[in-house]
């Protein structure tokens, strides 16, 4: 997929913005703070629906304006596709091809995405949350059904919960209300658990390829789902579901007493081994930044084993953080198959020798140009 055009009105800030003489390779060149990132960001979020750096969508709009608008042409092997985001205090409305979009799951996919960030090393380094961040962002680009379960599954979540904390509080019998909600939460929970299995699944596969490449065969890389009530390798949804609604039932007076739930896929995390040794804890810098990039560029290669097509390459300020072996091994990967941007303070921190007919951008204070 190719992007041809993007176009922004009173998004973060910039003020109006439009853009159509992206090539296969654009440096966005500029000191910190010009806006740079936010590019980056309207492309992704029109891929998501969301930012990958807030979760207030009244953030994206620029300050004293009531909306904000991301818009984009969009070449795909079936032909262009025009996508358009409004965002106001009252919610974000989503049109593909002119038209109206009732459930921004309809939308999603219209344009894939990977991102690498130097904050993506926290997905191997940082807190559960960031990876379950990371599985979600990643399975509801390509399988949007996906976000459908995750976003019922958060509603009865925090049902539950409510719930919970008035049992403890009161002392009343929830009995049948919460067997309503632990129905409702393992039925969405296990379709999360086993999609998420079968996308880390696959995701080995790549991980493991391109590590092994990167580090000259020296290391073996192995990724593990770790689930917070069944086996990992369990994927029937009958079986699962039944395996939830047991452990729900065992911790019943221990969640009663939390005020919280404590088993499902809200719990659940992802362990990165390199050699047998686990990498958050027992890697070193250069490991966990070898197993960031592994898995980026594995996004990429699964994306495109998915849908038939690459995704589109966004590199945040990532290339000079990068030993030129490292740069290298990213140039390699995306030159010639994949639509990329890549963020910089200037060109001489890049490995631009290896870039080859780049389209160079100057961003400065919310104004771009060539």
């Amino acid at each position: 997929m190719f992007v041809k055009s993007l176009s922004l009105a009173n998004y973060r800030n910039y003020e109006t913005l439009s853009l159509d003489s992206f090539g296969s390779v654009n440096l966005m060149i500029g000191r910190n703070a010009q806006g740079k990132t936010n590019l980056l960001e309207a492309l992704l979020v029109l891929a998501l629906t969301k930012s990958h750096r807030t979760s207030k969508d009244k953030e994206l709009i620029s300050f004293g304006q009531d909306h904000a608008t991301v818009s984009a042409e969009v070449e795909r092997k079936y032909g262009t596709v025009g996508l358009e985001l409004r965002f106001s205090h009252q919610g974000k409305r989503a049109k593909l091809n002119g038209l109206e979009q009732r459930k921004l799951s309809d939308f999603i996919g219209g344009l894939n995405a990977v991102m690498f960030a130097p904050e993506d090393l926290e997905i191997v380094k940082g807190t559960p949350g960031v990876r379950r961040r990371f599985l979600d962002m990643e399975i509801g680009q390509v399988q949007p059904s996906y976000l459908f379960h995750l976003q019922q599954y958060q509603k009865v979540l925090v049902q539950r919960n409510n719930l919970l904390k008035q049992a403890w509080g009161s002392g009343a019998d929830s009995g049948t209300m919460l067997e309503v909600w632990n129905q409702q939460l393992a039925e969405h929970g296990v379709k999360i658990i086993r999609k998420r299995k079968q996308f880390i699944r696959k995701l080995q596969k790549w991980a493991q390829q391109i590590h092994e490449g990167i580090t000259g065969g020296g290391e073996n890389l192995k990724l593990s789902y770790l689930p917070s009530f069944s086996e990992p390798e369990e994927e029937d949804e009958a079986v699962l579901f039944e395996q939830f609604m047991i452990k729900l039932s065992q911790t019943k007076e221990q969640e009663i007493r939390r005020g919280m739930t404590l088993s499902g896929p809200h719990r659940d995390d992802l362990a990165f081994h390199i050699n047998g040794n686990e990498a958050q804890s027992f890697g070193s810098q250069g490991q966990q930044r070898t197993t960031a990039l592994s898995l980026k560029l594995a996004e990429i290669e699964l994306i495109h084993e998915e849908i038939g097509e690459y995704p589109i390459l966004l590199l945040d300020d990532v290339l000079s953080e990068l030993d030129p072996y490292r740069q290298t091994q990213l140039i390699e990967t995306f030159q010639s198959k994949v639509q990329t941007f890549i963020t910089a303070t200037g060109i001489e921190s890049l490995n631009a020798g290896r870039l080859q007919d780049a389209s160079i951008f100057h961003v400065h204070e919310g104004q771009v140009h060539m």
